[in-house]
């Protein structure tokens, strides 16, 4: 797979497709399953998602943790490993309320149940699968796709 792009601006796509479609599978390294959450992204913290959750949730109690992301257009994966804790920060709260958060939790930020988490990003690795136009008729109808005809790939320790 070519890289044509560099690992700040393959990193600076991903931030951008969250940004658009901010649903990701995450799960701790415990074994259990990984589940789909909203991911809450604050640009004054990079290298961090948030995401409210119920206190009871199997991720809430933290730990090493691995999440994934697959873009809207299924044209940008990513793959995240770091660890997930709790961060009831107030202020923090308030800057990422939203409406549809409050749909989860009737008793809105004073909810009992909530609970602030934050997944602090070791590393990640990205996929960029825009093909070129060119590329995608010799995958129809066979050839070789030459390198500027490819994706994009990252292996980085900072999404920021």
């Amino acid at each position: 797979m070519a890289d044509k792009d560099t690992p700040q601006e393959i990193a600076a796509k991903f931030i951008d497709k969250l940004k658009s479609s901010p649903f990701v599978m995450i799960g701790l390294e415990d074994g259990q399953h990984s589940e789909p959450m909203t991911a809450q992204i604050d640009d004054d913290q990079p290298n961090t998602l948030f995401f409210f959750a119920g206190r009871d949730n199997r991720i809430a109690k933290g730990g090493a943790a691995m999440a994934q992301f697959v873009g809207k257009g299924h044209d940008f994966f990513a793959c995240m490993s770091g660890d997930v804790s709790t961060s009831n920060d107030r202020t923090q709260i308030d800057k990422l309320w939203n409406n549809q958060v409050e749909a989860w939790f009737p008793g809105g930020k004073e909810d009992p149940n909530l609970t602030l988490l934050r997944f602090d990003i070791d590393s990640a690795e990205l996929w960029e699968t825009d093909i070129s136009i060119g590329g995608r008729l010799k995958m129809l109808f066979g050839g070789t796709i030459r390198p500027d005809e490819s994706s994009s790939h990252a292996v980085v320790d900072s999404v920021a």
